[in-house]
Parts: C-alpha cells; structure tokens; sequence
C-alpha cells in the first residue's frame, strides 16, 4: 500500500472531509462551512487527498465538485482485513467470557 495513502489519512481533518464526502458530494465552500475551517485550510487538504487518490474533483460551470474515490480505500479495506479477523476473534472470546461470567451469577 502506498505511504501517500498512509500520510492523507493521517491527518484528523482529512479524515473529517472523508467522512463528509463519503455521505455524498460536496463544494469546497460546503466542506469549509461544515468543517468549521478556513477555504485555504480545506483547499490544502483536499489538494492532499487528491493527490493520494482518495478524492476526486468534477468541474462544473464555476464549482468543483469534490467525491469520494472507492478504488483506495477498497484498497485499504482489504489490507485490513487480516487484522479485522484477529479483532473480531479476540471479541468473540470476550464475549464468551462475559458470557460465562453472566451464567455464573445467576
């Protein structure tokens, strides 16, 4: 996996454009009125994603238009997958012991 992808994310406030953007399509003055940050800030970031592949931008009339890019993080969905498995194994023996815990005081 690339380190761009790795360093895009890393960042809080990209994770929140993401987060916005994964609910649908969105003007940079959109984003910058719900992220609470300045046009230059969200610019920056958005530039970032962009470059990493997690965004991409449609031009239309005066506007761009930025949306979510699914290709990287099916990527990313992927990689982490294996280290998925190994949380929901660990969960499930603690659901189990609570279980019998639960059992034990009844």
């Amino acid at each position: 996996m690339e380190n761009t992808l790795w360093a895009a994310l890393v960042d809080p406030n990209r994770r929140a454009v993401l987060d916005l953007l994964a609910q649908g399509e969105l003007s940079v003055n959109e984003l910058v009125e719900r992220l609470g940050l300045t046009q230059p800030q969200t610019s920056k970031h958005l530039r970032v994603l962009r470059e990493a592949g997690l965004v991409r931008v449609d031009q239309q009339a005066q506007r761009r238009i930025y949306a979510v890019e699914p290709a990287p993080m099916a990527e990313l969905d992927e990689w982490l997958a294996p280290y998925r498995r190994l949380w929901n194994t660990s969960l499930d023996r603690l659901g189990a012991h609570l279980d019998k815990d639960l059992d034990k005081e009844k």
